[in-house]
């Protein structure tokens, strides 16, 4: 048998469960986060019921969608933020015998594990309080996937060496605010009010609590029980609601205490109140083990869709990406007009905004949860006007998405960000990174090629991908001397450069992310205007004004960006072999972790700006989007005759000049190096699956999980090692397995077919479709094409 992990070390004894081994407050943070339980519509992090926030725990749960803007002091300027909520706290729970302290923790020994398969998180504790009296502890909640707005908390005590009078204190607590991020917290914290608490005629829990500056209404309502008789008395004071029950037990007789909570908030649909529906809901409730029941058949239908069978040891980790995607996004947020938060619903880290990250998980959602990206997908197409809103105000036409966007779609990118080596308050301009108007125009589509999902481009996708385009066409500016077209000022994926180190103002020329995917954004809105019927064509470019000459101007512009090289490699940005190489070899011996160079050169009064030197480089994003061919036709249509080698070249100019400060570096690396170097492609996909369980980012990730680095890497098996591809009306497939991967199967959906299974080896490729009424499927293969028909299986020899 192995021997047990140390203590503050996860364990994945299988791989469906994560299990930690004792208590240790420097890792409190990251188990909470990882053992967090949701549905989509909430999550909840794994904190201890009896724990408060202190530095070590922190009880938070989150709701989709719910925001509060407040302002802030900071280095003697005002600034407004919209942070993610921190609901009241439904979880504080606690005990102690009679005659004794409130338990506050930690246990004497404890076990925490997480069944992914079923969603329940159990916690198995030993209790010793001051007088020596020892209580098991044993503790199941979940986040029903069945009804997504209960929460559920069941607590068995087992005196082991004591009988008498058990007391229990179960309470709804309103006054929680946002501290879950160190840098933050000299920013304003309190975004809730306490708007009423009590007990009802039932015995019901009540609390209610408004939104600082939004017209967000949450409320709460708890029903707490046990197994056999007690006595139940309630406590109430402002913002705080609490039942205090009375039990009696004896040596070695388990005692049982469920707590039911129903969560609901002003911005639902199809109740009178908040109050109301929690109080009907947490009323009507069934017990633990009959929510059980319907919660994990929702998991069995989940899990039935995002089956992924790889034989190498990593299933694990695979499930636990899965899972936290899942509880983040799902059938329940499509009615919530809500994002994909970056870093998940499990925690305060940059606030509970929208990025780019979507671009990372869309691709793993096209093909096994479509409504759910074309949910993503309305979320920015009710913004939209927002983004129209933004371009005016750059002095521009179309449609500028905003870097960050949460309840509106203004743009909510901090201004000033905290280097907390320096403890310097810096200026922040990444609300420079227009690209993510082209990563929108990208997920619009992957997810038509996907689906074939006419309607929706007819309704929506269309218009975005048409204002996006009109956006890149009126932000580039015509270059005489050089006869291209340029787009100035912005800021590539990489981050770490924000400006030249001889220049005034903020943002870079010409990078080469940027400008070749706005070539591609250009192309496809014309290929966009031509898959709709005529009608709806005529109907849109009269709505937006598009004539003839417009459409022109877009394919002048399309074909004639800048794109910059330099030593036969592909450059970053423009002018990027003017920067100065940095003395690798002296940072990496003064500093073993160099994840967050740009914080290290700034503390030594240094600029990241001046040096080749990336978080992620930017420049290989584009081989991670497109195939090899893809790109090499790109570059073509922009008058460069990129070679084969041009991608051999590129990643090995940036891999020696890349720190991967971002989780999402390894991801893309692990992509582009398959074709080049398999070996290092399979080591940067190992790092990308385990980024957040080993905490890769030293401490990030208690503060939120990194959903596009978890999307991403289990994207890696189903997309990148198989060579799977989505366009011209076709799935192409070319596999090319690492050594350590000897076969891999899965299931798909692809154009409404919900049957699609493909299995890789090193010799076979095998397709198969279930029998069903849809069309067949046209699949290309190295050169080979098929089209196989419900009901049929075929083989192709590799």
């Amino acid at each position: 048998m192995a021997p047990d992990p140390p203590a503050g070390y996860p364990d994945m004894p299988d791989r469906w469960t994560l299990r930690y081994q004792g208590f240790d407050p420097v890792e409190e943070g990251l188990r909470e986060a990882l053992c967090a339980i949701g549905n989509g519509y909430l999550v909840s992090r794994g904190a201890a019921p009896e724990s408060v926030a202190d530095g070590v725990h922190y009880p938070g749960t989150y709701l989709a969608g719910c925001y509060d803007r407040v302002e802030s002091t900071v280095a003697g300027r005002t600034v407004t933020n919209e942070d993610l909520v921190n609901c009241p706290n439904w979880l504080p729970l606690t005990f102690r015998p009679a005659g004794g302290t409130w338990f506050a923790g930690p246990p004497a020994e404890q076990t925490l594990e997480l069944d992914l398969r079923r969603g329940v998180l159990t916690r198995s504790a030993l209790v010793v309080d001051e007088r020596g009296r020892r209580t098991l502890l044993v503790q199941r909640r979940l986040a029903s996937q069945a009804r997504p707005h209960l929460l559920v908390l069941e607590s068995t005590f087992t005196p082991e060496n004591w009988s008498g009078p058990l007391e229990v204190r179960s309470a709804l607590d309103g006054g929680v605010t946002n501290t879950g991020v160190l840098r933050y917290r000299g920013l304003t914290a309190c975004h809730l009010v306490p708007a009423g608490q009590g007990a009802d005629e039932a015995g019901l829990l009540w609390l209610e609590a408004d939104a600082v500056s939004s017209p967000l209404r949450i409320a709460l309502c708890a029903r707490t029980s046990a197994d056999r008789a007690a006595r139940v008395g309630t406590e109430c004071r402002e913002g705080s609601a609490a039942h205090l029950l009375a039990l009696d037990t004896e040596q070695g007789r388990p005692v049982t205490v469920t707590k039911t909570v129903a969560v609901h908030t002003s911005r639902d649909r199809a109740i009178e109140t908040p109050l109301r529906a929690s109080r009907q809901l947490a009323a009507e409730a069934g017990s633990f083990d009959e929510l059980l029941a319907e919660h994990a058949l929702r998991w069995a239908e989940l899990w039935r869709r995002c089956r992924i069978e790889a034989d190498f040891d990593g299933a694990g980790p695979l499930h636990l990406n899965l899972f936290h995607l899942l509880q983040t996004y799902s059938e329940h947020s499509v009615d919530l007009d809500v994002g994909i938060p970056a870093r998940g619903l499990h925690g305060e880290a940059y606030r509970g905004h929208v990025f780019w990250d979507e671009l990372f998980v869309l691709r793993l959602l096209n093909l096994r949860f479509p409504e759910l990206a074309r949910a993503v997908l309305r979320y920015r197409h009710r913004r939209l006007g927002a983004a129209r809103r933004q371009a005016r105000e750059l002095g521009l036409r179309g449609a500028a998405y905003p870097w960050q966007s949460a309840a509106d779609g203004r743009e909510e990118s901090q201004q000033l960000h905290l280097n907390p080596l320096s403890g310097r308050w810096l200026p922040d301009h990444s609300h420079l990174q227009r690209h993510v108007g082209s990563a929108v125009a990208y997920n619009i589509w992957q997810y038509y090629q996907s689906t074939g999902d006419r309607d929706f481009l007819a309704t929506a996708g269309a218009e975005m991908l048409l204002e996006i385009a009109r956006f890149w066409s009126s932000a580039a500016c015509y270059d005489r001397s050089q006869e291209h077209w340029s787009i100035r000022g912005v800021l590539g994926p990489d981050e770490y450069h924000d400006a030249y180190p001889w220049a005034a103002r903020p943002g870079l020329d010409d990078n080469a992310y940027t400008n070749v995917l706005a070539s591609w954004v250009l192309a496809r809105a014309q290929d966009a205007l031509e898959v709709l019927p005529g009608y709806r064509r005529d109907e849109l470019r009269e709505r937006l004004a598009l004539d003839d000459l417009e459409l022109d101007r877009w394919q002048e512009v399309g074909r004639h960006l800048h794109v910059p090289f330099h030593d036969g490699v592909l450059s970053q940005f423009a002018a990027y072999e003017r920067l100065a190489e940095l003395d690798w070899e002296s940072y990496r011996r003064r500093y073993p972790d160099l994840r967050r160079l740009d914080r290290i050169l700034e503390a030594e009064g240094d600029t990241v700006n001046r040096y080749k030197a990336s978080k992620q480089a930017d420049a290989l994003m584009l081989w991670f989007l497109f195939s090899a061919r893809e790109v090499r036709d790109l570059l073509r249509r922009l008058g460069h005759p990129a070679g084969h080698e041009l991608l051999r070249r590129t990643t090995g100019y940036y891999l020696r000049r890349t720190v991967h400060g971002s989780t999402l570096s390894s991801v893309v690396h692990a992509w582009v190096l398959t074709r080049s170097d398999r070996r290092a492609s399979w080591h940067h996909f190992r790092d990308a699956l385990v980024a957040d369980l080993r905490d890769s980012q030293h401490g990030t990730t208690a503060e939120g999980v990194h959903l596009g680095a978890m999307a991403g890497a289990v994207d890696l098996l189903q997309r990148c090692y198989t060579g799977l591809e989505l366009r011209e009306d076709a799935l192409w497939l070319d596999p090319h397995l690492p050594s350590a991967l000897g076969h891999l199967e899965l299931d798909l959906r692809y154009r409404s077919h919900w049957g699609l299974t493909i299995a890789v080896d090193r010799r076979t490729v095998t397709v198969s479709l279930r029998e069903d009424r849809q069309e067949p499927v046209r699949i290309r293969l190295r050169g080979t094409e098929a089209t196989i028909r419900p009901g049929e299986t075929r083989h192709f020899h590799l």
